[in-house]
């Protein structure tokens, strides 16, 4: 299969690879010359613009948008539509508010797939987690370029019609600040508490068969061995929060409780004044973690 990547950062970038790794032929644009000429050192086919990427694509274009979500998609997608027909596949794969997947699904002539994405630059080595929504001739048509760039089969899933991928997404990042707020939390009251506690050996034997070991419990792991138990200069700012705000904000629409997500949330916006809480230092090293997220550090 032929696919047109659009969006050469780090998650683009992991996608020609992963999908060229299998056999398939990629032909890719970004804004960046740079980005282009990395794609292209891989095997992918140079493009100079969105419109060149296009032409070269020929019949039943599969193009696949990594680019920051709002305006640069809807920009994408507006030098696309004279390209595009009812035959043809768009996946945006970045962080998208689900309504405008929906508004985006609605107004594009090609079958539109809206594709949450996890697992940040790790997925170079271990693949994505995708949630896709969207028409399913349209995820069954590329179905074994999900599995390329997910970690497998098992890795991706449609989740139903336009909106629903980024819906589940959009919730998977509300679940993840708690999740991160909680890991928080725990360790600032062992680094408080009464005893000198050496943090990585904590989390080292919590993620060694504990009912709380998880990925991100790994990823505490790593920061207290690279930081010490003090996390050293990380500082006590969390960037981030739209997807979290998102929903929160659903949540009240539909008059759903979620007072862990909500609290992680404040927490976050909190972050922003200069205290130094120990919980959110370490939620900012965890976003390096999972996410080589820039890491803001104290003077």
């Amino acid at each position: 299969m032929q696919l047109g990547v659009i969006g050469l950062g780090r998650m683009g970038q992991i996608v020609v690879d992963r999908v060229l790794e299998v056999g398939h032929e990629v032909v890719a644009f970004d804004l960046d010359a740079e980005a282009v000429a990395t794609a292209a050192d891989a095997g992918a086919e140079p493009a100079e613009s969105i419109g060149d990427l296009a032409d070269q694509l020929g019949e039943d274009k599969r193009i696949w948008l990594m680019v920051p979500a709002g305006a640069p998609v809807d920009a994408a997608l507006e030098e696309l539509e004279d390209h595009l027909d009812s035959e043809d596949i768009v996946v945006d794969g970045g962080n998208s508010y689900f309504e405008d997947s929906i508004r985006r699904a609605e107004s594009t002539p090609a079958a539109y797939l809206d594709c949450g994405t996890s697992g940040g630059p790790a997925g170079a080595e271990l693949g994505f987690s995708l949630m896709i929504g969207g028409p399913e001739w349209a995820y069954d048509e590329l179905e074994s370029v999900f599995t390329a760039v997910a970690t497998g089969p098992d890795g991706h899933e449609h989740m139903g019609p336009a909106g629903s991928g980024h819906y589940v997404k959009m919730v998977h990042n509300g679940v993840e600040y708690a999740l991160m707020q909680t890991y928080g939390e725990g360790f600032e009251l062992l680094s408080e508490g009464r005893y000198d506690l050496d943090l990585e050996a904590v989390a080292s034997v919590w993620n060694n068969g504990a009912v709380i070991r998880s990925w991100l419990l790994e990823l505490c792991e790593e920061a207290f061995r690279e930081e010490g138990s003090d996390l050293g200069t990380v500082a006590d700012r969390i960037e981030g929060g739209s997807t979290g705000t998102w929903t929160v904000q659903e949540a009240l629409e539909q008059e759903v409780p979620l007072p862990l997500i909500y609290t992680a949330l404040a927490e976050r916006f909190g972050s922003r004044a200069d205290d130094g809480r120990f919980s959110r230092r370490l939620a900012n090293r965890l976003r390096y973690g999972f996410g080589r997220h820039e890491v803001p550090r104290r003077d």
